[in-house]
């Protein structure tokens, strides 16, 4: 049986949250993954809900207690750009795949791959998001995600 453009998209958006989980050692209770493709750049960002706490990719051991826990998150900037490289080249291939099967290349992808419950959801746009822009990048698009994330857990 061949692959269509769904399997093959699915495979990729889960390979982007497997390489998010392998970097938490799957312990995280979400994990949120912001994808950008305008103008042919590529950009990408991932964080995390620990604990009941929204947390950027780096700050991790915030939300935990190393001492009751009895673990540290490596955070190094060696790990977040390989997470971030193999993201980038997911999104590489769904670029590539949407062409193949000339579909129209999402320009954002927010990935909410909730772990507890096993299930992934996903919000696509095709417009343009800060390209438009006169001030605005993916990386703050990508913030400003974060903090509505961070603001929800907040007031819970």
């Amino acid at each position: 049986m061949t692959k269509v453009f769904e399997d093959s998209f699915s495979e990729l958006q889960a390979d982007m949250v497997s390489i998010c989980m392998e970097y938490v050692r799957d312990k995280a209770e979400k994990i949120f993954i912001y994808c950008s493709f305008e103008e042919r750049v590529i950009s990408n960002d991932f964080f995390y809900c620990i604990n009941g706490k929204a947390v950027k990719k780096h700050k991790l051991n915030d939300a935990v207690d190393a001492i009751t826990e009895n673990m540290e998150y490596n955070t190094s900037v060696e790990r977040q750009k390989a997470v971030m490289n193999i993201i980038n080249d997911d999104i590489k291939k769904i670029y590539k795949l949407c062409s193949e099967y000339k579909r129209e290349m999402p320009t954002e992808i927010k990935l909410v791959y909730d772990v507890r419950e096993n299930s992934l959801k996903a919000e696509y746009k095709y417009d343009l998001v800060y390209s438009n822009d006169p001030v605005k990048t993916a990386d703050d698009i990508a913030m400003e995600w974060f903090e509505q994330i961070e603001a929800d857990f907040n007031n819970k």
